[in-house]
């Protein structure tokens, strides 16, 4: 069998979880990964931009920790930090991001991080059936259910939108 493209997808493939990854042409002049990702992604109107998450890099008193959430929301960093349990949580800095996790900005899968981090995965997700995030290329999502999402990253749920 060929190798996977990304850890993310080799992860989710060895760990037997069904998936579907998505592709979408990524411009090279975008900054703001999630939402091109939404708008890419809803255009043929099978996917809503609800289902469609983001990874996010914290840091956190302890080190780093991951938030996901709908692409186009903010975070709240104090619901995130309560949710995991410490006092207080800013945004990573993209280079300490892209050295713990293995994956460029942009393309931060919650799948296939160089080591696991404490995740928190926002509440929402579990009104889908699917929910899409970072398969760790930019351009690239991949869609898993709720639960295959929560398992594979050890993550709780909360409710941190802003």
């Amino acid at each position: 069998m060929a190798a996977a493209a990304t850890p993310a997808l080799a992860a989710l493939i060895g760990a037997g979880v069904p998936h579907e990854v998505v592709k979408f042409g990524h411009d090279s002049r975008a900054r703001s990964f999630g939402i091109e990702a939404v708008g890419a992604l809803t255009e043929g109107g099978g996917i809503a931009a609800e289902q469609i998450y983001k990874t996010l890099i914290i840091a956190v008193p302890d080190g780093l920790a991951v938030a996901i959430l709908p692409a186009s929301s903010k975070l709240s960093l104090k619901a995130a930090a309560a949710a995991l349990g410490v006092g207080k949580a800013s945004m990573a800095e993209p280079a300490a991001a892209q050295r713990a996790t293995g994956y460029v900005v942009g393309a931060v899968s919650p799948f296939g991080q160089r080591a696991p981090l404490p995740t928190v995965v926002d509440s929402g997700a579990l009104d889908w059936d699917r929910v899409y995030c970072s398969a760790g290329r930019r351009g690239w999502d991949v869609g898993v259910t709720p639960g295959d999402l929560i398992r594979l990253t050890g993550a709780v749920t909360a409710a941190i939108r802003a």
